[in-house]
């Protein structure tokens, strides 16, 4: 599906802003729905019953941001609609959060100060919507990264239109219930194993409405942990990405996988991966960042993996396995 340019937007996020720190993940893995250079991402996005092709570019600096958004579609689309994709992007890429209270918390601190000081400006964010993210929670699940990889790639080709704007190729994700007439054998067909289930499920409860993400954006919580919880095939870990990536919980920290533990072990405790620090040690060490906890944990993770995509590191190249 060929995509033509129908508007531009700039927008001016809070300072300090950093873009490539907001807007490329390095742990995050590859999946063809978007391409990144620096100081421009290209994102293919699903919005109000369509697919958008979207160029954000860095116009600004970490003082004094500009952000523009050039916005592509197939047909006409109204502008209350692109007011309302804006507002999302917005609010997915956390372009309005302040971070001074964080950043007077901790730029003295020995080991997050430094790392303040280089991502200055970055914000946690991510693309998808709750059912997407659901989605790449169930490819995740019990998987190397190669794995997950190759699975997401495997669905998104099979069910997601390929969009081309801007010279470039990318894939979007599909509408939600739109596997309705997909039958597991045939989810089972691309290797994805018994997560067939989980996504005709995830699929199935958004078809019927049973879950609103906008609404469940308005409660508290405990609220949106009991709802999620309710979900087909969603555990404390999935439900632990979902409070930070897509509901914003800057204060929650109560799970951690074993693969991320040997992680943990290694950059918190400079524990020998393979003889991890206890989880209840790690958990209570992240208090010491309060109610930046999880925020915390982000700019640390991130510097690691930032490291990694200038100079890979033999012992997490070991644990990722990409």
């Amino acid at each position: 599906m060929k995509l033509r340019k129908i508007k531009t937007v700039e927008l001016e996020p809070s300072t300090p802003f950093h873009f490539d720190a907001t807007f490329h993940k390095p742990d995050h893995f590859t999946s063809g729905d978007n391409h990144w250079e620096p100081g421009i991402r290209w994102q293919t996005w699903t919005w109000s019953g369509k697919c958008f092709g979207l160029k954000f570019q860095d116009k600004g600096t970490v003082n004094e941001p500009c952000l523009q958004i050039d916005i592509y579609a197939g047909q006409k689309v109204s502008q209350q609609v692109i007011a309302a994709l804006v507002d999302e992007i917005k609010y997915r890429y956390n372009l309005e959060l302040d971070l001074t209270g964080f950043y007077k918390a901790f730029r003295k601190d020995k080991v997050l100060g430094p790392v303040i000081r280089r991502w200055r400006g970055m914000r946690p964010g991510h693309p998808s919507s709750l059912y997407e993210y659901l989605i790449i929670g169930v490819v995740l699940q019990n998987a190397t990264v190669r794995r997950s990889i190759q699975m997401f790639k495997a669905l998104l080709e099979k069910y997601g239109p390929l969009l081309e704007y801007d010279g470039k190729k990318l894939w979007c994700f599909w509408e939600p219930g739109a596997l309705q007439d997909v039958t597991e054998e045939e989810l089972r067909a691309l290797k994805v194993g018994y997560r067939a289930r989980s996504i005709k499920k995830t699929d199935e409860c958004f078809r019927l409405g049973i879950v609103d993400e906008f609404e469940l954006r308005t409660k508290d919580r405990e609220t949106q942990m009991k709802e999620l919880l309710k979900l087909y095939g969603v555990g404390p870990a999935t439900v632990w990405y979902l409070l930070f990536d897509v509901f914003h919980h800057w204060d929650f920290f109560n799970h951690v996988s074993p693969w991320e533990q040997k992680i943990y072990s290694k950059l918190f405790f400079d524990q020998d991966p393979e003889n991890p620090v206890e989880v209840s040690k790690i958990l209570k060490h992240f208090e010491t960042f309060g109610e930046y906890k999880q925020l915390a944990v982000h700019y640390i993770w991130e510097d690691l993996w930032w490291k990694r995509k200038n100079n890979p590191m033999p012992w997490l190249e070991k644990l990722i396995r990409v």
